[in-house]
């Protein structure tokens, strides 16, 4: 599999900006790895193969722990997250799936429990953004960088 372009190489102005939100959203404090599993649970809805590699990566790095990243498709099953987390995940879900779910003002409300104002604009901005590369990965045909032989080789 091959990406169909390179929108970095395309269109950098677009990818840089796009970045630069991100590092706007990463600067308001919220804990890295609260926004490592909103990206990884977002994408995990939108089927994004790329960032599901990348996101899962990254979490681990931000202190994820395997298991963790693996009840994360069963959040609301575990007792393995904090009411902050779950308030994150159940708001992250809604505006991934804003066309279905809408986004009820329970969640928000909940939302309003645990974090700030400044707190719930960007975690609303990063869920955004996730949705943003998951689409933008997604219809640009971005795979992760890893074959199957390479994992093999890994195992072995």
């Amino acid at each position: 599999m091959q990406a169909r372009l390179n929108a970095y190489e395309v269109a950098p102005e677009i990818v840089q900006q796009a970045a630069a939100l991100s590092e706007a959203i990463n600067a308001v404090g919220l804990e890295p790895s609260l926004l490592e599993l909103v990206k990884l649970r977002a994408s995990q809805i939108n089927g994004c193969a790329h960032c599901l590699h990348m996101h899962a990566r990254d979490a681990r790095r931000a202190g994820e722990s395997e298991m963790r990243i693996h009840l994360l498709p069963a959040w609301r099953e575990t007792l393995v997250f904090t009411g902050r987390e779950r308030a994150a995940l159940a708001w992250t879900e809604a505006l991934t799936e804003v066309a279905r779910k809408g986004a009820p003002d329970h969640l928000y409300e909940d939302l309003k429990a645990h974090f700030t104002d400044r707190e719930i604009v960007a975690l609303n901005s990063a869920v955004a953004m996730i949705n943003f590369w998951n689409r933008s990965a997604i219809g640009l045909g971005y795979v992760p960088p890893v074959t199957r032989e390479r994992l093999a080789e890994q195992a072995a």
